[in-house]
Order: C-alpha cells, then structure tokens, then sequence
C-alpha cells in the first residue's frame, strides 16, 4: 500500500486544539495512514458532492493531492463532476465499488476486521439513544403536546446535554479503539468533542444543524465511514439504527 509513513502521536488535547477541523479524520496515534487513493474515494463517499477543497479536508490531504486523483477517477469512470449550484466530484456506482475493495483489503491488510466490526455493534448499540436525545433537542413538549424546541426552557436543554454527554462518554471509548485499528477515525473523537463544547457554551447549531461539523453531522460521517468500510449497506440495518436528518 502506498504512502505507509508512520505520523507522530497527537494527543486529546491537541486535536481539540486545532478545533474542528475535517482534516483530523485521518490522523492517529501509530496506526499505519490509509492510502490517499483510497481516502479520496472515501471522501467523495462520506460528502456526496463535494469540492477538491472538501474532501482534501475530510480526509486529511492537501489539494495538492486530491486534485490529480479526482481527475484520474474521472478519467477512469469512478467518478464524474457535475456543475450548476451543488457542483463537484460524486462517485459513480463504479466509483463506489472500487472504494468499498480497497476499504476490504485495508481492513485485510491491517487485520483489522474484528476490531471494526466490534466497534460497529457497539456504535449501533448506542445510536438509537443518539436519535432520541436529536428528537428531544429539537422537540419539548408543551400543554401535552410536541412543538418545536426553541430553547427557551433551561431545563429542558440542560437535561437533553446531560443525556447527550453519557452518549459521549459512552461513544468516545469505541472511537478510540476504532482509531487504534485504522488512523483514519482518529479525528471522529475530537470533532464530537469539539461540537459538544460549542453546545454547552451556547451555540445551539452545533448539536444538529446539518450544515456545519455539528455533533450529528459528525455522528452520521462515523455511521456512513462504518459502513462503507464494513461493505454494509445502511438500507440492511435495523430501522431503529438509522439517523433521519435533522
């Protein structure tokens, strides 16, 4: 596999440091790095549509890099641009294919299957709870009846945080393991972590708004990387495991 250079350990701090910053997916401590072809196909797969710019930062390469890799995936029929107001790269069925063999040999490669899928079960044992406390953040119910949270109660937030911190608590050891297996997931701990930090110091966006790193935008990535790198097709998951968007 190419581009198999040993990157020097980070610690918690240091990531939460460098703030919210897409690119930490791909670090970890002493784990062997992916293949930047394979982490370019994996980004295109986490974004949808997305920029050079954006999947360079999703996956922790410079654009310098990305860029003659999407063109080459082009070329190939891996993936295609399209232009108009959502314009950039997307995968092709092809695309998608080929991203899911190479995710099967890394996982091969670094026998690291039995820590990955272990690290899905435990995810999806908790990721219903993850649904619930979404639901209750942007919910409370008033005179019997659900409206639509505006965060005027203080005490119903405080009580949806404090659920939302065990979830993290709960989620933050698998990462951690994941991220000792395959230094791509290394950044999922810190950027959870970050967007939590930002919601307890008032910025409410950061719990679901969909647009921006937020701790559900950063969970759902989690979800979709285990997927694709498990070969599992989210439509085969039990429907209480799936995240409906915000």
């Amino acid at each position: 596999m190419r581009g198999r250079v040993r990157r020097g350990r980070r610690d918690r701090g240091e990531y939460l440091q460098m703030g919210e910053n897409r690119a930490l997916v791909g670090f970890r401590a002493m784990s062997e790095p992916s293949d930047p072809d394979l982490l370019v196909l994996l980004g295109l797969r986490l974004r949808a549509v997305a920029t050079a710019e954006a999947v360079a930062e999703t996956v922790g390469l410079g654009v310098e890099q990305v860029t003659p890799r999407l063109e080459e995936l082009g070329r190939a029929g891996l993936a295609e641009h399209r232009g108009g107001r959502l314009a950039g790269w997307m995968l092709s069925p092809q695309g998608r294919a080929e991203g899911e063999r190479l995710l099967a040999a890394e996982l091969d490669d670094a026998s690291a299957r039995p820590v990955v899928s272990g690290g899905y079960q435990r995810f999806l044992a908790v990721n219903q709870a993850m649904l619930d406390i979404c639901t209750d953040w942007q919910l409370r119910t008033v005179d019997g009846s659900a409206v639509v949270n505006d965060h005027v109660d203080a005490g119903h937030d405080a009580a949806v945080l404090a659920h939302l911190v065990t979830l993290d608590d709960a989620v933050q050891p698998v990462i951690a393991e994941l991220a000792d297996a395959l230094g791509r997931f290394g950044g999922y701990g810190p950027r959870l972590a970050g967007a939590l930090a930002k919601v307890q110091g008032g910025d409410v966006d950061w719990f679901t708004k969909p647009t921006i790193d937020s701790y559900h935008t950063v969970w759902f990535e989690l979800h979709e990387n285990l997927l694709a790198t498990l070969g599992i097709e989210r439509a085969s998951e039990p429907t209480t495991s799936r995240e409906e968007a915000p």
